[in-house]
């Protein structure tokens, strides 16, 4: 992915500006991440070289800020490397990369008077170490080259101020920078190539635009433990590893070698598009983006795989696995991967519910959520009808479906039953369970607390696969999954359908005057689930209805704006963006739920095709060239311009839209 040389078209404060809304992410099996912006300049305090974890994947640590890099020729100084800082951020006057590239690291091309230069960043796989590599060509004359590392070693979501806790040691000849109060744990750098010079102090006051724009703290003070120099007199390649961890960490950074590294990147680079199985470079890009959100969780004496529900500050929630694990998973034929994130999710179940998330500290799991586990239902249903691994789904899973579907019928936590009408209620005025679960100042942005349409959309669903699943092993199990279906079916359509306005009311629930009549996205999932309580005619509707007040180029909005509630643009202080969330905020993983609606209802013809693949053209364009490149970012704003707010890759938008595309493709 290039982005192309601007000086002739753009000034250079233009061309920072642009290219400091462009982000980049490299991912690891860890659940870490490198990140940052195409000019090199931190915006968030997530941007760093390094993010490692104290217990994988939780816990997660920012050690390696950035770099500051010069050149000295001449009597002349040139830096590579640019900081905004507070109070007076200015534009850089020295060269920003002329073209940013990826593919299984970051690339930064810089052309100077005395040389060409490529910057790369890559991630190990398994381990919490980055090679910076700085690759010089054309040297002109000899000039002198330093790096001077910026350092913190503290909790990924906080900022660092200047202190006397963190100091350098030296282990096994290595620099190490060290927190006094995470004893066990350090930071290591290291470079074959280049001399260091400690040369301990701290730089004051770095600013990070996005945080200020979020209306969080912004700014933050950095340690340098030293500097690395060398004299560049040809061309020649130098590496600087960073290495986050404990007191294996001197072992693991000895002797690296960048080849070794980097040819394990292309490998598994290789694997993952041998499994996408397609030479569309929209499906092997996607693939590509998916693999950063499949992580491994140590799970009692095990090692499992999990899914993250986006960077850079989601851990592996249940409903966002749940519903990213066909696109991400069952697309590629990743079944053995797919088994395994099923069954950490269903080894963590407490009372019929699967957890909605797990803690980013290892204190445990939480479980309010209302639709997590019956999307667990639905997921481990595609996995059984894609794999056909009967044994495992019927000795591993389907145990603990009953046990989900038995906890629902009879009652538990938070209020959740079936009522004498067979279709689920749960929650109060004071839960949010549904996805549309922001709270602003302690009360819910989005009451949805009753019977929610896509929640029995997904009971009837679950039911009918049970039912589907029993058929031909056990016939009176069957026949009273289908008698309960058909009930549910009737009761479906009797509360949730507005046959004035031909659509489905959103919620429904017994302290309220009436049914809640705004026309929000949560219905499609009534017509693209395998199965639909609605008739055909009703299913048309539905979509129609969606198509004409929801849907946008980037998915669709989560409240029509002809409601007053309506909010168009997702910005300001928390509690503004959070009133916005779900008010008209623009969700792209819906478009997989709309997409195979849409073309469900019109017998999925090549007409309809042609039209579902134009309404994803404007996301794949953002997944190569806007945002952050490579990957899909969580929301958008409701109205035009729609910027991409939120985690700048959301594993549910990247499944969604990789399950969409394909079914169009089909």
């Amino acid at each position: 992915m290039l982005i192309a040389k601007e000086k002739e078209k753009l000034s250079q404060t233009s061309r920072f500006e642009k290219m400091i809304q462009k982000e980049w992410l490299l991912t690891n099996s860890r659940g870490n991440f490198a990140s940052g912006t195409i000019c090199g300049s931190n915006s968030r305090r997530y941007h760093s070289m390094l993010t490692g974890s104290l217990q994988p994947p939780g816990q997660r640590t920012t050690s390696l800020c950035g770099c500051d890099e010069k050149i000295y020729c001449n009597g002349t100084e040139y830096k590579l490397s640019h900081f905004e800082f507070e109070p007076d951020s200015k534009t850089p006057k020295e060269p920003l990369p002329e073209r940013f590239r990826k593919d299984i690291g970051v690339h930064f091309d810089y052309s100077m008077g005395q040389c060409e230069m490529t910057k790369s960043i890559f991630l190990a796989a398994d381990s919490d170490i980055t090679a910076i590599v700085y690759e010089f060509k054309e040297v002109e004359e000899p000039f002198e080259f330093s790096i001077r590392p910026l350092t913190t070693l503290r909790d990924f979501h906080s900022l660092g101020k200047a202190c006397d806790n963190l100091y350098v040691d030296w282990t096994d000849d290595m620099p190490a920078v060290k927190n006094k109060l995470m004893p066990n744990q350090q930071l290591i750098l290291v470079s074959d190539e280049m001399a260091f010079v400690e040369e301990q102090n701290w730089w004051y006051n770095f600013a990070y635009r996005m945080e200020k724009q979020r209306g969080f703290d912004h700014t933050e003070d950095l340690f340098s433990p030293g500097v690395f120099h060398r004299t560049i007199n040809g061309p020649v390649k130098i590496v600087l590893w960073a290495g986050f961890g404990g007191e294996d960490l001197p072992e693991k950074m000895a002797g690296l070698d960048i080849d070794i590294i980097c040819d394990d990147l292309r490998l598994r680079h290789k694997q993952l598009l041998s499994e996408a199985k397609s030479a569309d470079e929209n499906v092997q890009a996607l693939t590509i983006a998916a693999n950063a959100f499949i992580i491994e969780r140590q799970l009692e004496d095990t090692r499992t795989k999990s899914i993250l529900a986006g960077f850079p500050w989601f851990l592996d929630w249940g409903r966002d696995s749940m519903i990213a694990l066909p696109g991400l998973l069952l697309s590629s034929k990743r079944y053995e991967d797919a088994a395994a994130v099923l069954i950490n999710f269903a080894l963590s179940t407490d009372e019929g519910m699967i957890p909605n998330c797990f803690d980013d500290y290892n204190r445990g799991a939480a479980y309010n959520s209302i639709d997590a586990s019956l999307w667990f239902v639905h997921a481990a249903f595609e996995y059984y009808k894609q794999s056909g691994d009967m044994r495992g789904f019927s000795s591993k899973l389907m145990p603990v479906i009953r046990w989900v579907i038995d906890s629902y019928r009879q009652g538990t936590k938070f209020g959740i039953h079936a009522d004498t009408d067979g279709l689920i209620v749960g929650g109060d005025r004071d839960t949010q369970l549904t996805w549309m679960d922001a709270k602003s100042d302690g009360k819910a942005c989005t009451p949805r607390w009753g019977k929610a349409v896509e929640i029995n959309a997904l009971w009837y669903n679950a039911i009918c696969n049970a039912a589907e699943f029993y058929a031909k092993k056990d016939p009176v199990t069957a026949r009273n999954f289908s008698e309960l279906a058909e009930k549910i079916a009737d009761s479906f359509k009797d509360i949730f359908w507005n046959e004035r306005d031909r659509y489905l009311y959103d919620c429904i629930n017994d302290g309220s005057a009436g049914p809640d009549e705004a026309i929000r996205p949560n219905q499609i999932f009534a017509v693209s689930l395998p199965f639909s309580p609605l008739t055909s005619e009703q299913q048309r509707c539905v979509v129609e209805t969606v198509r004409k007040e929801l849907l946008t180029p980037y998915g669709l909005r989560t409240l029509s704006p002809n409601d007053a509630r309506y909010r168009g643009r997702y910005q300001g202080t928390p509690n503004e963006r959070d009133s916005a969330y779900h008010q008209g905020t623009v969700w792209p993983w819906l478009i997989g739920g709309f997409i195979e609606a849409y073309l469900k209802v019109n017998n999925n013809s090549k007409a309809a095709k042609k039209e579902a693949a134009a309404m994803l053209s404007p996301l794949l364009e953002h997944l190569k060239e806007d945002g952050c490149i490579g990957n899909i970012s969580e929301i958008f704003d409701g109205d035009k311009p729609q910027k991409p707010r939120g985690t700048f890759a959301q594993a549910w938008s990247v499944s969604e839209v990789l399950r969409a595309y394909l079914l169009v493709n089909s």
